[in-house]
């Protein structure tokens, strides 16, 4: 650290920490979260740490310091991350898209319509049947559904609910619904469910996956008043996502349809979970969504944690992120075509 005075050389060091707790982040999707839930914490982290860093390189460039080379080397090392942050432009449809081939699809966490007035506003339930006729989706799949007399989705002859207590998850479909199924994720709230659904003469089997809740409010105050436990409970959150995603991918090999996973993953596309259910699969925001992508309302940190993952043998089409605030999740929805 030749030629920096006292402080530089701390901004460095502060600096080295942050590059290497990015790298550390680099190798966690590689490693089951048993193994080591406490480091496992990082990965939700990734966003931040991959923009600190960013910043660092500025801050080193704008003064012509060579020191900019250890964030320049962790970030790019860490391309393919920064591309699963931020998609700087996506796919268009394409001229040649075959429309009569074509279904839209949307998920999204609808937290229990509001069911405690987290909102301080008593349309919010009317306000998400209102957004989801105006989009139109022809399969909409949703978590933390609560059933109640005033939610109705008139659009869609067939459904498919599963409630764990008083809420669950629920299929709704405007094709044909064949077959439907629940994993039923032992010792939880959270579940898996599926439905054939017969589009026009295809049959997809769509799995609506709703992983292990963290149990974290939406604000980084918390990481801050109780970050031990808070870390603690997120570990062992992260070690039940690993054996439910087993229990879906064997469920998975047994399907002899193509295959659409949509839901909430209360995971991040940095994860180990998400690396396991997106190896075989087109992640629909990569292929064809633009910006952040951001579907979890956590303060500055732009999360990704909703997914729509694509059978291979599908072309995605188009990929929308809303910025509806009727819940601390945003809805997601996806164009595709059958080949």
């Amino acid at each position: 650290m030749k030629g920096l005075n006292l402080i530089d050389r701390l901004i460095f060091v502060v600096n080295s920490l942050f590059a290497t707790a990015l790298l550390l982040a680099y190798v966690l999707p590689y490693i089951p979260p048993n193994t080591f839930p406490f480091l496992s914490v990082l990965s939700l982290g990734m966003p931040l740490l991959l923009i600190i860093n960013f910043v660092f390189f500025l801050f080193w460039a704008i003064r012509f310091k060579r020191q900019l080379l250890l964030s320049f080397l962790i970030l790019l090392i860490g391309f393919n991350h920064i591309l699963s942050l931020y998609m700087f432009s996506g796919d268009q449809p394409k001229a040649d898209m075959n429309e009569a081939k074509t279904f839209s699809l949307m998920s999204y966490n609808v937290r229990h319509f509001n069911r405690y007035n987290w909102i301080k506003d008593e349309t919010v339930t009317q306000q998400i049947i209102s957004f989801v006729a105006q989009e139109d989706p022809d399969v909409l799949v949703m978590q933390d559904y609560l059933e109640r007399k005033d939610v109705k989705f008139k659009a869609y002859p067939h459904k498919y609910i599963k409630l764990v207590g008083k809420s669950g998850q629920a299929i709704y479909s405007k094709y044909p619904i064949l077959e439907k199924g629940s994993l039923d994720f032992p010792k939880t709230g959270n579940n898996a469910i599926y439905a054939d659904i017969l589009i026009r003469k295809d049959t997809l089997r769509v799995f609506n996956l709703h992983l292990e809740s963290l149990k974290i409010n939406p604000s980084v105050k918390e990481l801050q008043n109780n970050s031990e436990k808070l870390i603690a409970r997120v570990g062992n959150s992260f070690k039940k996502q690993e054996k439910q995603t087993e229990m879906l991918l064997k469920k998975i090999k047994q399907t002899p349809y193509k295959v659409i996973i949509a839901g909430d993953l209360n995971n991040s596309a940095f994860s180990y979970v998400y690396r396991k259910l997106s190896e075989n699969y087109t992640d629909a925001f990569k292929n064809s969504g633009n910006g952040f992508g951001k579907t979890f309302d956590f303060d500055f940190i732009p999360l990704r944690i909703d997914a729509i993952l694509v059978d291979k043998q599908l072309k995605v089409r188009k990929f929308m992120n809303y910025d509806q605030q009727l819940s601390d999740h945003y809805p997601i929805m996806s164009v595709l075509e059958l080949k």
